[in-house]
């Protein structure tokens, strides 16, 4: 019952409400669930993830074909794959808490899992697979406008952090770029990364990630956020 409390939580977060409530239950059971309560490996929600990205794809690609209709294909499929890569995924699924609801098992949930990047990602295509299931592309794509789509500007600068520091800073100046992890904070299985970037001797900015290449991302986009702010 309480599971069960807490899924419809999500539901009502999610703004779709389910016709048959079992698609959102088998979207939030990961694997390591099934495997410890005993059931079938197709009662996880890797099928609906496989099914999720696809519509995600789809939608994705339409959206930015109709909205984007100065850039060419490369440019495009470069935009498209920083909306819809695994850390961009996982700061979705985070606005909607979605790891507080996951059906883990209790060696996952001990290491970790309700936070790690890869299974809160793989959880929000596998919601978006059951919304397609239980209403259709429409109701799926509604979801993935609200949730995915909503502030595109800002997700591509946060995947291409790095890159675009780089850029801006070379346009005026040759100062070398360098990253250092500051600390490291948890248990080697729960381990997360403190990392500061600097331009030349100055500290432009910080950011803590599960791993290294995640807090130098935030730590390069906290700079970007600074030196436009200025």
């Amino acid at each position: 019952m309480k599971e069960l409390a807490r899924l419809r939580e999500l539901e009502q977060k999610s703004g779709y409400r389910f016709r048959k409530f079992e698609w959102l239950e088998l979207a939030m059971r990961h694997s390591s669930y099934t495997n410890e309560h005993h059931m079938a490996r197709l009662e996880c929600n890797e099928r609906l993830e496989f099914l999720g990205d696809a519509v995600l794809e789809l939608v994705s690609s339409e959206f930015l074909y109709k909205n984007y209709p100065e850039l060419a294909e490369g440019e495009l499929t470069k935009l498209r794959a920083s909306l819809v890569c695994e850390p961009t995924l996982a700061y979705d699924a985070r606005e909607l808490d979605l790891g507080v609801y996951l059906l883990l098992g209790k060696g996952e949930e001990a290491t970790g899992g309700r936070q790690r990047d890869s299974v809160i990602s793989d959880a929000m295509e596998a919601v978006i697979g059951a919304i397609f299931m239980d209403g259709g592309f429409e109701e799926a794509k509604k979801f993935i406008l609200r949730y995915i789509l909503d502030d595109v500007e800002h997700k591509q600068l946060f995947h291409d952090s790095k890159t675009l520091l780089q850029e801006l800073i070379h346009r005026d100046s040759e100062e070398e770029i360098r990253y250092e992890i500051l600390e490291e904070i948890g248990p080697d299985h729960d381990k997360s990364f403190r990392a500061q970037v600097c331009v030349g001797d100055r500290p432009l900015g910080e950011g803590t990630g599960r791993t290294k290449k995640s807090a130098e991302q935030k730590a390069a986009y906290h700079a970007i956020c600074q030196i436009k702010n200025k």
